[in-house]
């Protein structure tokens, strides 16, 4: 369980097109005070699931967090917009995907298992036998 499902649970049976909040009505639903950097950065707020464990709970109830005042701890959990599901058989995959496939060619005749640099073996193992000991 994330330490911001509560969020999601409590923005999710919102179901308003908007929820006005303090950081402390936030941590009262959170039971737990916020990080340091939610009231300092401004990137902490993004939209983002990536990286950002905090906004999975409000991306996941259908909210993106707008109007951060930092100064006045208070902030802004808006609805998006419906996205009509995909229709039954249709591709989900992203357009993009795929879309350089085949533009990127290598000569057949290069063997990309072959060492890069081979006249460097020779210094490497020397810089192993001065830090480690001659090899046995």
């Amino acid at each position: 369980m994330s330490k911001y499902e509560s969020l999601a649970k409590h923005l999710a049976s919102a179901n308003t097109p908007e929820v006005v909040m303090t950081f402390a009505q936030l941590e009262k639903i959170l039971g737990a005070p916020l990080p340091a950097s939610a009231r300092t950065h401004r990137p902490w707020w993004a939209n983002s699931a990536h990286g950002h464990v905090q906004s999975k709970g409000w991306l996941a109830a259908g909210y993106h967090s707008e109007q951060v005042d930092l100064e006045s701890e208070k902030l802004t959990f808006k609805k998006v917009q419906d996205i009509a599901p995909p229709v039954s058989g249709q591709n989900q995959r992203h357009p993009l995907f795929g879309c350089m496939a085949g533009t990127v060619r290598i000569d057949p005749t290069l063997d990309l298992t072959a060492p890069t640099a081979p006249e460097w073996e020779g210094q490497l193992l020397e810089k192993f036998d001065r830090l480690l000991g001659p090899r046995g």
